[in-house]
């Protein structure tokens, strides 16, 4: 399990904030085991908020905390007035308890004034990025939606945050993880708008195959009409499958259904025969089999869990 502390700070960005915590939630959930576990710290004691009136409550960020995997730096407007001697102090102090520092948003000009982005190459949201470069003429200032540089992550605006922390999910996880959670987050459209929204892997075969095991959960269908619809040989599907997600399409279909099941679990109180039937089991017997095998729990333990 991943622990992360996410430092807040007045007029930090609500999308920033919602399109980081929102992906490790439902990773946590997809998973049915807590994969990330986070906490919201401040340098100051008590309530932060946010440029739009969000009131947060936070815990007192000391030096004496344990060490974490990775700590989430969000500020957004005013974050000059935030390098302060004790805030910089405090931000070097951290980055030694830190498996990563990630700043998001502005955060990369808290870090580079606290020294820690010094030699590195790092972004920031593409409205200060020429200031930013001219600031801080040490580091190599790149327009990217995220930065990766050894020990330190640099991140321009929300939208970027979600893509860094789809990133995170993969590394930790696996890709099949991360496709699992982004398609929590995408609506599924028409076959007209297919090519835009399935856009989960780098191959337009395994996208359009997850389109058709997404529009076929509640009547499956075989992984060779799958191939013929796309007109390519079973095995040839197979081999992009492998090298694509590192699993065969049947082992990818059957996850996707129970992720299905779920998500029906997690939503009020549709009965197992009906989440059964709507995921494409003949039974409940065979949906809860398979959904122990997967998850490691009973569909109804699942849900005792998640209520």
């Amino acid at each position: 399990m991943q622990s992360i502390d996410i430092l807040l700070f007045d007029k930090f960005s609500n999308h920033c904030l919602a399109n980081t915590v929102e992906p490790l939630r439902a990773a946590n959930m997809i998973a049915g085991k807590p994969l990330y576990q986070w906490r919201y710290v401040s340098l100051g004691a008590g309530q932060v908020v946010s440029s739009s009136g969000l009131p947060v409550a936070t815990q007192l960020l000391e030096a004496k905390d344990g060490s974490i995997d990775l700590m989430f730096l969000m500020p957004s407007y005013g974050y000059r007035a935030m390098c302060s001697p004790e805030n910089l102090s405090a931000l070097r102090r951290q980055s030694k308890r830190a498996g990563l520092m990630a700043g998001l948003d502005t955060g990369a000009w808290l870090l580079a004034a606290a020294g820690l982005l010094d030699g590195k190459t790092a972004t920031i949201h593409t409205e200060v990025l020429e200031a930013f470069s001219e600031a801080f003429p040490s580091i190599n200032v790149q327009e990217k939606r995220f930065v990766l540089d050894g020990d330190i992550i640099t991140c321009g605006g929300a939208m970027a945050a979600f893509d860094l922390t789809m990133h995170l999910i993969a590394t930790h996880h696996g890709e099949a993880q991360r496709m699992a959670v982004e398609s929590l987050f995408l609506f599924h459209g028409s076959a007209s708008s297919s090519d835009d929204l399935y856009g989960f892997t780098k191959s337009k075969m395994v996208n359009a195959a997850l389109k058709l095991m997404d529009d076929n959960i509640e009547n499956p269908v075989s992984i060779s009409w799958i191939s013929k619809k796309l007109g390519c040989t079973q095995r040839e599907l197979q081999r992009r499958f492998h090298r694509v997600l590192g699993e065969a399409p049947g082992a990818v279909y059957r996850h996707r259904r129970l992720s299905r099941a779920k998500v029906l679990l997690s939503d009020g109180d549709v009965s197992i025969l009906e989440i059964a039937l709507r995921c494409g089991y003949e039974n409940p017997s065979a949906m809860i089999r398979a959904f122990k095998k997967e998850f490691g729990l009973t569909p109804h333990a699942f849900r005792l869990v998640h209520r």
